[in-house]
């Protein structure tokens, strides 16, 4: 059986009551005896099937000790495994660590922990939290896997059933350095007492087909799974999968559609693939990361807490029709990209009373340690959005890159923003409360907006319109999730060929416009600073507030779109 290595956490401490636990052995602490929270709808941390949170959309917190209070805890705590501390200077604080600062009552700082961003998985760094779930569920990494069938040499396998009803086993297991090849098959993975979970998330126990070495190749074949954990195709670690023109059915929790995790590669052609399961989504990937291109086919999640296209991984996809029932359409957590080309992509998103928003695309950080810190991308290129409840797109507690070109935008009736940037209230143990916005830059290429603007001031948003874009909207600031409040700001450029339709008073920090700014009603707007200097005498009944005005746009600092060529690879041959 393939042998997976266990990731270890480095640890620095410094001062403080509580103590950082070690990283004796190499294991990652575990969640025994401090259950995190289940996390429903919305996306944002899910709790997969009760197990330890999961991924899809970020982890709830867990309670870090005794009561929950927030504290590393002490040695029989939710953060598990024997503790020591070392005094460290500033200069021990490396590119990537992780700064925890526990506060006391009077605002004064309790304990200060500084945590390494090179614990392994896959070359994942911690992605993780200053209050979120430190030990990224109650995994630890496996040592072996159980399999019906092991492939230890080329094989290939022709209009067979497999067939796989162990606990926790996968029907099929590519572990060795060679090539398995499925055509004409029937895969059905059945299991009563499986157990799901990260394990099943971050390593592909369960799963149906897995790959953790070598190549596994799928063609004209179903696959079908009704167990927790259990994935429909899964490609880990040196795992290189290719599936083509396969239909794919999951029934149960934490069961994606094609997933990848721990560096895993996976290509994928008109695959039909439908789940059903909590934290299920049909285009799933997980802690460590990996690669993913997918060319055609529809794929649709069912089930709550399951987006289309759940994002810890650098994803490519082409002219498919991506669809989530019951939760938004894409969660981008993190250092990782999703680029989107002519698509359908559909999201419903129920509200959820734990959420502070209701979206459609997110892209932040859980903290959870599911992804690495960073700047999450999100690229769309043509193609269509529909969302069917609350708002569009939604970043927070995070770096990111957002742009759309020329895509087909269908909001919600009760639709509450076209962009919100800013903070959020941390129920969900998103950063720490007053200085969790996002760093936003967003650029809208040959792109028709509408909808209202969001930021607030412990958040930075370059909104760029270029390329005949439109946006009918306003700017808004709403420190409601900015605790004290920040430096932030709210750049808008406009290029000679865009326009800014004013449906209502707006804030923005600098605007700089060489195009057109008109009122609802056709009427030119004013503008005015801060200060009282008025830039624009307008005629419409709305202003816009800036502290720096300027008539001409610089447009160089847009992010630009590039092409599905760039990462599609030659269909192989079967």
């Amino acid at each position: 059986m393939a042998q997976i290595p266990r990731a270890g956490k480095r640890w620095k401490s410094r001062n403080g009551d509580s103590e950082a636990p070690s990283d004796e052995g190499g294991e990652a602490p575990s969640d025994e005896g401090s259950e995190a929270p289940s996390d429903g709808g919305g996306e944002a941390p899910y709790n997969e099937g009760g197990e330890a949170p999961s991924d899809e959309g970020g982890k709830a917190p867990s309670d870090m000790g005794e009561g929950g209070d927030g504290s590393m805890g002490e040695g029989g705590s939710g953060m598990g495994g024997s503790t020591e501390t070392e005094e460290i200077t500033r200069s021990d604080i490396e590119v990537g660590d992780s700064v925890i600062i526990t506060l006391n009552d009077d605002g004064t700082a309790a304990t200060v922990t500084v945590q390494s961003g090179d614990f392994g998985m896959g070359g994942s760094g911690m992605g993780g939290d200053m209050g979120g779930d430190m030990g990224g569920g109650s995994s630890s990494g496996v040592d072996s896997y159980d399999a019906a069938n092991t492939i230890t040499e080329d094989t290939t396998i022709d209009s067979e059933e497999i067939t796989s009803t162990g606990t926790d086993e996968n029907a099929l297991l590519v572990s060795e350095d060679v090539t398995a090849i499925l055509t004409n098959d029937t895969i059905i993975r059945e299991s009563d007492d499986s157990t799901g979970g990260d394990n099943s998330s971050f390593y592909g126990v369960g799963a149906a087909l897995l790959a953790t070495d070598g190549t596994l190749i799928v063609s004209d074949s179903t696959i079908s799974t009704d167990s927790e954990g259990g994935a429909g195709i899964f490609a880990y670690g040196d795992g290189v999968v290719y599936v083509m023109d396969t239909v794919i059915d999951t029934q149960l929790n934490t069961s994606g559609g094609i997933h990848v995790a721990g560096g895993g590669t996976l290509y994928a052609w008109d695959v039909t693939a439908t789940t059903n399961g909590t934290s299920s989504a049909a285009v799933r990937s997980d802690r460590g990361s990996g690669t993913m291109v997918v060319d055609g086919g529809t794929y649709t999640s069912n089930g709550s807490d399951s987006p289309a296209v759940y994002c810890t991984a650098e994803i490519a996809i082409s002219e498919a029709t991506l669809t989530s029932t019951a939760a938004e359409a894409v969660c981008i957590e993190g250092l990782n990209t999703l680029r989107l080309y002519d698509c359908d992509l559909t999201g419903m998103a129920p509200d959820d009373e734990r959420n502070d928003v209701t979206w459609t695309v997110i892209v932040y950080q859980s903290m959870s340690g599911d992804s690495e810190v960073g700047n999450g991308t999100f690229q769309m290129v043509g193609g269509t959005l529909t969302s069917t409840n609350g708002g569009l797109f939604y970043t927070t507690n995070t770096e990111c890159t957002i742009t759309l070109e020329n895509v087909e935008i269908t909001a919600a009736d009760d639709c509450e923003f076209f962009l919100q940037c800013t903070g959020n209230t941390n129920s969900r143990g998103w950063g720490t409360t007053g200085s969790n916005g996002s760093e936003c830059l967003f650029t809208a290429i040959s792109q028709v907006m509408d909808g209202d603007v969001i930021w607030d001031s412990i958040s930075t948003l370059d909104f760029y319109m270029t390329d005949g874009s439109t946006l009918t909207g306003a700017f808004v600031n709403d420190e409601t999730w900015a605790g004290n409040g920040g430096s932030g700001y709210c750049n808008v450029i406009i290029s000679e060929d865009s326009t800014w339709v004013v449906t209502s008073d707006s804030t923005v920090t600098s605007l700089s416009c060489s195009g057109t700014i008109v009122g609802a009603d056709g009427n030119s707007v004013s503008v005015v600073g801060t200060d009282g200097t008025v830039y624009v005498e307008g005629s419409s009944a709305y202003t816009v507030t800036v502290e720096s005005y300027s008539d001409s746009a610089d447009t160089s600092g847009a992010s630009t779109t590039d092409s599905f060529d760039d990462y599609a690879v030659e269909r192989p041959e079967v």
